[in-house]
């Protein structure tokens, strides 16, 4: 029997998939199934068929998992944000520990993987929020976010997993946009001035930033919008206008201009202070983050002679969270206003064991070794979701460093990665932290030792 389009099957779910969808098999072809969960068995409706898979639609749930709940978001189906919003949270966690040990299995690494540390209160932790804002259908203003592959706005006034306060600001930003006729964006013609609502937010110190990306440098009303916002929300410590009048899914764009206050805000990490800038990346769950900085440290095993290396070292704040450990931190990003707010980060905690380099780490990582004649003891790598380029890996076979830190947002890039450093290294241990409650990503911590 061939699988075919538009047939409908009663299938067993087998498996949780990657991306926490659920996986059957309908004469061995595997079929995912966006919303099942292992256990279940589903009459589904296949939508699309490939040579070696296939995709299939939810028409009922026969059997139900014991771990299904009921949803508490009436968006979440179109929204894609939390698409595990439909699973006892609990089990998430042991979802998210599978997929990295999968992962691990196939690439014939011989390590168990740890059960994934997760939130006490899994609501409510983003400290960043990023709305679009567009005319609706009925040509009044309206802001949420886009629509699972589409630029079609499902409007949204709660999210369980912003921050209130960010929501709070964010849509009165929308009541004034409205109340003061200011036109939204429109893709088609890229006329109108507002893109984006950003609203980022200090968890531990309230500190409010509001960011308005525009598609021009005129905006109008702006005194309005200021001492609308600061009025009624006094934690407001700066208003950005970014412009971004680019053809693009970019949110930011290049220029900035500050319309109140000083341009950034501070957050703290354990007993340290951050600054905030626009453009500056900072880790979108700092509760998280704590958890996940310390236990590198725990890994690392740092005595006061070691020498580390921090690549892609954004702010600088695993550099300054482990810098009492350790002996000396040397960072290296590729964004220049990262690595600004990384040295004045330095500077605010009053930390002298700690210094960043501007460059890519494919190309400065060596330079930085050759320049400074260091050994490093310690190596903490955190790269984007790519992984650690040819270079890099190279290079860490190279010298040989006593232990490497991996810190990864993508477990696939980094097992692939790992096994390219087997060659030297020992994977030790694997701990996954959920940075992203409900959500199918996954942050891991791992150690490996140099085989001696």
């Amino acid at each position: 029997m061939k699988l075919e389009k538009n047939q409908e099957y009663v299938v067993d779910i087998i498996d949780d998939g990657y991306q926490g969808e659920g996986i059957a098999k309908i004469d061995n072809v595997i079929v995912f199934v966006q919303g099942a969960i292992k256990g279940e068995k589903c009459r589904i409706l296949i939508v699309k068929v490939n040579k070696d898979y296939a995709y299939g639609k939810i028409i009922e749930i026969i059997d139900k998992s014991v771990h299904r709940k009921e949803v508490d978001c009436c968006t979440y189906k179109r929204c894609g944000g939390c698409d595990l919003r439909h699973i006892n949270y609990d089990y998430t966690l042991k979802m998210k520990q599978s997929k990295v040990q999968n992962l691990v299995n196939k690439s014939s690494i011989d390590v168990k993987v740890e059960e994934t540390i997760g939130m006490e209160n899994p609501y409510n932790y983003r400290n960043k929020l990023q709305y679009p804002i567009r005319n609706g259908k009925d040509g009044n203003a309206e802001m949420g976010v886009f629509a699972k592959r589409t630029h079609e706005i499902i409007p949204i006034n709660t999210c369980f997993i912003q921050n209130e306060i960010a929501q709070k600001v964010a849509n009165e930003v929308l009541n004034i946009i409205k109340e003061e006729k200011i036109e939204p964006y429109n893709e088609i013609n890229r006329r109108g001035k507002i893109r984006h609502v950003v609203v980022k937010i200090g968890v531990h110190t309230n500190e409010i930033m509001c960011i308005i990306v525009t598609n021009s440098v005129d905006i109008g009303n702006e005194k309005t919008l200021i001492s609308r916002l600061i009025s009624k929300f006094p934690d407001i410590k700066t208003i950005i206008k970014n412009v971004n009048s680019k053809n693009t899914n970019v949110i930011l764009g290049n220029e900035n201009e500050i319309l109140y206050g000083d341009g950034y805000i501070h957050d703290k990490l354990g007993k340290y202070v951050f600054k905030i800038s626009p453009m500056s990346f900072y880790q979108t769950n700092p509760i998280q983050t704590e958890i996940l900085y310390n236990k590198v440290i725990e890994y690392a095993e740092f005595n006061e002679d070691d020498i580390v290396c921090d690549l892609y070292c954004g702010i600088g704040t695993i550099g300054i969270f482990i810098s009492e450990h350790v002996k000396k931190v040397y960072g290296i990003e590729i964004v220049e206003q990262a690595i600004q707010d990384a040295n004045e980060n330095v500077k605010c905690n009053k930390i002298d064991n700690v210094e960043f380099i501007l460059g890519d780490v494919e190309e400065a990582f060596e330079k930085m070794l050759d320049e400074k004649k260091i050994n490093p003891s310690v190596i903490i790598v955190d790269p984007p979701r790519r992984g650690l380029d040819d270079n890099t890996i190279s290079k860490l076979l190279e010298i040989k460093t006593k232990k490497i830190i991996y810190v990864s947002c993508n477990p696939a890039t980094m097992v692939r990665d790992m096994k390219l450093l087997e060659k030297h290294y020992e994977v030790k241990a694997i701990q996954p932290v959920d940075m992203f409650p409900f959500t199918s990503h996954v942050e891991c911590v791992t150690v490996l030792h140099l085989i001696q």
